[in-house]
This record gives C-alpha cells, sequence and structure tokens, in this order.
C-alpha cells in the first residue's frame, strides 16, 4: 500500500511539473497575477510531493515502532513543512502587491488559451489524486497523505478561479476580475500554509 501511495505521488509529482511551467509560462506572457500564482502554488506543492516521496520510501524500509527515531523524522518534516508554508507566504506577498498594482492601474490580464487548457485540465486531474490520497491516507493512517489530499482540492478551487478570471476578461472585459481573483487565490494559499506550518504526524 505505501508503494501504492508513493506512484500516487510520482504520479503528482509529474502533472505539477507541466502543470508550474505550463501556468507560470502562459501567466507571464498574459500578464495574469492568478494564473501565475496559480503555477507558483503548483511548484510549492510539488516541492511538498517530494517531501512525502522521501517520508513514505523511509517507511518502507523501516519498521517506526522506534518512538526516538520516529519522532526525529517527524522533526525533518515538520521543517520542510514551513519552509513550504514561508515560501506560500512569499507567493502571497508577491500576489498582493501585483493584484493591488493592476487594480489601481486599471489593467486586465491577456487571454491565454494554454492557461486555460491548463486549468481546465487541473480539476479532473487533482479530484482524482486527490481521491487516491484520501484513500490511501485513510488507509495507512498517514496524516500527511491526508494533509497532501486536501492541499490539492485546494489546487482543483484555484484552477476554478483561473478559469473564471479568464473567461469573464474573454467574454465581458472584466479587467478587474483577474486582480479580485488573485486575492481569493491569497485566502486560499494562507490556509494552506497555515496548514504546512502546523504539520501532520505519520507516525
Amino acid at each position: 500500500m505505501i508503494r501504492r501511495a508513493v506512484l500516487v505521488e510520482w504520479l503528482t509529482i509529474s502533472w505539477m511539473t507541466v502543470e508550474s511551467a505550463v501556468a507560470i509560462w502562459s501567466g507571464i506572457i498574459a500578464r495574469s497575477v492568478s494564473l501565475t500564482a496559480f503555477g507558483l502554488d503548483s511548484v510549492i506543492e510539488m516541492t511538498s510531493a517530494c517531501v512525502l516521496i522521501w517520508r513514505l520510501n523511509w517507511e518502507l524500509g523501516h519498521d517506526c515502532t522506534d518512538e526516538e527515531e520516529c519522532q526525529h523524522l517527524d522533526r525533518v518534516e515538520l521543517r520542510a513543512s514551513r519552509i513550504a508554508a514561508l515560501l506560500l507566504v512569499a507567493v502571497c506577498i508577491y500576489v498582493v502587491v501585483e493584484a493591488g498594482s493592476k487594480l489601481w492601474n486599471r489593467s486586465g490580464e491577456t487571454f491565454s488559451i494554454a492557461g486555460l487548457a491548463v486549468a481546465v485540465v487541473a480539476i479532473p486531474v487533482m479530484l482524482w489524486l486527490s481521491a487516491a490520497k484520501r484513500r490511501l491516507g485513510a488507509t495507512l493512517q498517514s496524516g500527511s497523505l491526508s494533509a497532501d489530499a486536501a492541499q490539492g482540492v485546494a489546487c482543483w478551487y484555484l484552477a476554478v478561479i483561473v478559469i473564471v478570471g479568464l473567461l469573464a476578461q474573454r467574454l465581458f472585459g472584466l479587467w478587474w476580475v483577474d486582480g479580485i481573483g488573485s486575492l481569493v487565490i491569497v485566502a486560499f494559499l494562507l490556509r494552506e500554509a497555515r496548514e504546512a506550518w502546523a504539520g501532520s504526524r505519520c507516525c
């Protein structure tokens, strides 16, 4: 079952690599803060998945019955989670500054078909990955897997915000939607940061 969890995390990394690259590239080209923030969040989620793979591989080779060793592993994982939390806060600062500037200057985004496509595909992909992680987390009694599943749901919400912003700008010329949508994304990122800072035990 742990091997299956590792496979799911590798699938997550594979998708996040594509998602982050396309979202950041198209976000910069389209001057879309929400799309760029979506891509940056994907990079941080990819990093978290790498940490979780390391943790799961450790569990494959060890019987987590040594309380001292298990506590040491938890401390290392918590430190990695808190680094991710600080990175999320940095993304939030970037988004607030950029979105505030765009709203102040009344500038919108350029429509991006690549950005729209990656956000649309992200919804079913992340829903499937999150469901798989949730089931595996419950079976393995892994707090980290369950937390990772919740992070995937947040990614689904961010994708919806990106889609709404792009279509609102394209169809109705609502220049302010990207700025407002970006600030909504900040709320999700701050929640992710808070949960990452708190961490979760696997043993």
